[in-house]
């Protein structure tokens, strides 16, 4: 479904990712981890078409979108939830999630875009109960349940997580990635960027290691968590 290949992103005269290559088949979830500053993000900015790619070239289901616009990305079936969330404060919860089906807009997706919201509101029962409060005022946790529903109104068919454990408490973090496990099991392609790489790594298939820029090893999950090196840099062991 997704292959990158020899990824270069550079912004502010730092060469942030250098030359990358991974691939994601339909239905995976493969996890991306490495510490603060390897270039995560930017990878998925990049992937998502929010970070201009300086070499390389992306592929999604078979064809080139290395220079589409991120909004046509999202119209043929790809969704990032960003670092840090994203959701508009000053509109209501259910506000937010409409806003994540802009891009099926005509009069004829209507009764799709309530059939997915009301599978929002299943998937995230918290949500629905806060249906007309103002997104600001939600918990962090909340909010980060927020931005996953909004996501999911566009009906991806690749979903772009980036960090969606920081700054929740850890039982928060547990429902997140519950969650997260059941939306895998239905089907849901997922590349997840996440510190947390002991999480990352148990409820994926695959994962990529990455530092400064490169990465550095991949493989199947529980090889990753059995090796030493990760052990050791990652998992604190």
């Amino acid at each position: 479904m997704l292959d990158v290949n020899n990824l270069n992103v550079s912004y502010g005269g730092i060469n942030a990712v250098k030359g990358i290559a991974l691939k994601i088949q339909a239905g995976e979830l493969v996890a991306l981890i490495g510490a603060n500053g390897a270039g995560k993000s930017t990878t998925l900015r990049a992937i998502a078409g929010l970070e201009p790619i300086v070499a390389g070239s992306v592929h999604y289901q078979g064809h080139s979108i290395t220079h589409h616009p991120a909004h046509t990305r999202v119209k043929n079936g790809m969704a990032l939830v960003p670092e840090g969330r994203g959701i508009f404060g000053r509109l209501s919860v259910e506000e937010n999630l409409q806003m994540g089906a802009y891009s099926h807009h005509r009069a004829a997706e209507a009764m799709k875009n309530t059939a997915e919201l009301e599978r929002v509101y299943t998937t995230f029962a918290r949500l629905k109960e806060r249906r007309k409060q103002l997104a600001g005022t939600l918990s962090g946790g909340e909010q980060q349940m927020l931005a996953i529903g909004r996501a999911l109104m566009s009906r991806p068919k690749l979903l772009l997580l980036d960090e969606p454990s920081m700054g929740l408490a850890p039982l928060m973090v547990q429902k997140i990635f519950a969650t997260l496990r059941e939306i895998s099991a239905a089907g849901m392609t997922i590349l997840l960027v996440e510190q947390n790489a002991k999480l990352a790594l148990e409820i994926s298939s695959r994962g990529y290691v990455m530092e400064s820029g490169l990465i550095a090893l991949t493989g199947n999950s529980r090889d990753l968590i059995l090796d030493e090196k990760v052990r050791h840099a990652y998992l604190g062991e």
